[in-house]
């Protein structure tokens, strides 16, 4: 393993000499350890600059580690001995806005009982740094990364309420957005006003001939509100690379001062008690002439020399991508070949969704069972963030080749994919809104809540086990499932979504409720749809708690659909197999006993009794062994 040069081991003793003997020896250890992730990351980026570079970041480290609490040193000591926390089938994850959950953080404190009572141990809050004035993408656009938003509250209390989350067993993520900042960043604004250290900030063209030669491979992301990659300002006299809106400026990271400034915010995120960091749009980060921009090499060098300081500097911070790509591109964001485990330790598993979705709709498991055994294996040290919902739409991300597996073509599923979830298609009991649609290519993604999608807001009788079995089938794939805001509750479309101005063009909002607490109290009651879906839940979750087999180290596979109705797979940990069926249809369906891998008798987890091999309409069997 090749070690740090020894003028940076020798400043980095004297830069703690004042520190306890524990943590010196601590960080040093660390130093040495993951010195050799850091500089390979720093060199497929930056080149013959990464020696250099990489020498300024361990500087950078220690900066942060410095002043970095002493309860959460003490918690980096904790993840040296549980490394695989994230892992752990104990995860259940919840996502929400600040806002739209507990008004602000200290009334998001005050809603900590709520989640410990679902058994939730990872939160991901919505982006909360201080974006730019609406429109900002729901907070994407961030113009402080140092400060919270005015009316959430302040640093101090976020740091107070990762204090809480952390006594109760539950780990906060947060939102890096790393491919662009608002145009009312200090860096923008400072590029503006004509100081060349920050104009090179960004991507910068004096005229249309390179912003033309990009747009010749580039996709549009969203078409009807932000045509275009590049916009005109006066200021810069120039045109600025504005992948998702024209107040969105692109990054560049091909100057090595961009990633020691997000070094510096890794640092400052984790000692604010930090323990995820979701890092926002992070497949765009590199651009390369001739291509779509997306997936270049040189993003997961970046990722793991990331990666490296956060294990450096904060070892309780673990790192996970929303690279929402397909599966040939997205394993390379947890790590292959020489990158393998040291890139990101979560990432989406974005297919999972959208097969579930495409089963539910046809009824039919067959394409779920290809596309998703086109996965390649993941290092044994990550996990997938899997989901039946989320904040953002649904892309029909479906394979023309994995459609045309079993007999469909691509287009004409997407197709019906989003006429069904629109409610176009005839006997369609699902109730989304189209999103995004792109005339030229077909393309119609689809908002609305998992209950709404799966009919309840159409008054369908199977609503609420459709509603179920997807959840189930997250909680059952492995990795880190998560629940969004208010699916616990079964909560419908929001049907005021449009009312403010800055959300009336975009209705994703749709999916995006303030939470009803009213309606969340209905939860204690039996007989109401509220209880029957958190009960369920909880159940699951608890259950899943003992069960080995769903350690996110081990892999799900897929089992041949011998009814083509049912979803099935396998997982196989030392100690455990697990094998879970789902009846994709609204007519009981068997499945055979020669294709279970598990002696007699069968026992399944979710009931705690043994079981036959018929499922009911929509039904759901954790059978183990």
């Amino acid at each position: 393993m090749q070690q740090p040069p020894a003028p940076v081991l020798a400043r980095a003793a004297q830069a703690l000499a004042a520190e306890p003997e524990h943590d010196r020896t601590v960080f040093l250890a660390r130093l040495q350890r993951h010195w050799p992730e850091l500089l390979h990351g720093l060199t497929v980026a930056y080149g013959g600059q990464a020696e250099q570079l990489a020498e300024r970041v361990v500087g950078l480290a220690l900066d942060g580690f410095l002043v970095r609490p002493a309860d959460l040193r003490l918690l980096d000591l904790r993840r040296h001995v549980e490394a695989d926390w994230f892992q752990s089938p104990r995860m259940l994850g919840y996502a929400c806005y600040a806002e739209r959950f507990g008004g602000d953080l200290q009334g998001v404190a005050k809603r900590v009982p709520y989640l410990e009572e679902l058994g939730v141990t990872y939160l991901h809050l919505m982006p909360l740094l201080r974006p730019r004035p609406a429109p900002n993408d729901g907070g994407y656009a961030v113009a402080d990364y140092r400060q919270v938003r005015a009316d959430l509250g302040t640093m101090e209390d976020l740091s107070a309420l990762a204090a809480v989350l952390r006594d109760a067993g539950i780990s906060l993520t947060l939102d890096l957005v790393l491919n662009h900042v608002a145009a009312e960043h200090e860096w923008a604004r400072r590029a503006r006003a004509g100081e060349q250290r920050f104009r090179d900030y960004f991507h910068v063209f004096p005229d249309r001939s390179e912003p033309d030669a990009y747009e010749g491979t580039l996709p549009e992301v969203f078409p009807d509100f932000a045509p275009g990659s590049f916009t005109w300002d006066a200021e810069l006299d120039g045109w600025v690379w504005t992948t998702f809106n024209a107040w969105q400026w692109d990054l560049n990271w091909h100057n090595p001062e961009v990633f020691c400034q997000f070094a510096e915010l890794v640092c400052f995120l984790a000692n604010q008690g930090v323990e995820c960091l979701r890092l926002d749009a992070i497949a765009f980060l590199w651009k390369r002439l001739g291509t779509d921009c997306q997936n270049q090499p040189e993003v997961h060098g970046l990722t793991q020399a990331l990666r490296a300081l956060g294990r450096i500097a904060a070892p309780a911070l673990v790192f996970k991508a929303e690279a929402i790509v397909g599966p040939d591109q997205l394993v390379h964001y947890l790590g292959t070949g020489p990158h393998s485990g040291k890139v990101s330790d979560l990432a989406y598993h974005n297919s999972l969704m959208v097969q579930l979705w495409s089963g539910l709709a046809a009824q039919d498991a067959r394409l779920a069972t290809t596309a998703l055994r086109r996965f390649p294996a993941k290092p044994a040290t990550t996990a997938w963030g899997t989901y039946l919902r989320c904040h953002d739409d649904i892309g029909w991300a479906i394979d023309d080749a994995d459609a045309a597996a079993v007999g469909w073509t691509g287009e004409g599923h997407r197709r019906f994919l989003s006429d069904f979830y629109s409610g176009a298609f005839p006997g369609s009991w699902a109730r989304g809104l189209v999103f995004q649609e792109n005339e030229a290519t077909g393309d119609r993604r689809i908002s609305g809540t998992a209950a709404s999608l799966a009919g309840l807001e159409a008054g369908d009788e199977h609503a609420v086990d459709r509603l179920l079995l997807g959840h189930l089938a997250v909680l059952g794939y492995g990795g880190v499932p998560l629940i969004w805001m208010g699916d616990e509750l079964a909560l419908l479309n929001d049907g005021s979504w449009a009312r403010l101005d800055e959300q009336a063009a975009d209705n994703r909002w749709v999916h995006r409720p303030r939470m009803p607490w009213d309606v969340a109290e209905r939860r204690t009651v039996d007989g109401t749809v509220e209880h029957r879906v958190w009960a369920a839940l909880r159940h699951a979750a608890q259950v899943r708690a003992g069960l080995p087999s769903l350690h996110a180290s081990v892999e799900a596979e897929l089992l041949e659909p011998v009814n083509p109705s049912v979803l099935a797979w396998v997982r196989r940990a030392p100690s455990q197999t697990l094998v879970a069926l789902h009846n994709m249809s609204p007519e009981p369906q068997l499945w055979p006993r020669e294709a279970v891998p598990l002696p007699d008798p069968l026992w399944d987890a979710l009931s705690g009794t043994t079981a036959g091999l018929v499922l009911p309409p929509y039904g759901v069997l954790w059978l183990v062994g």
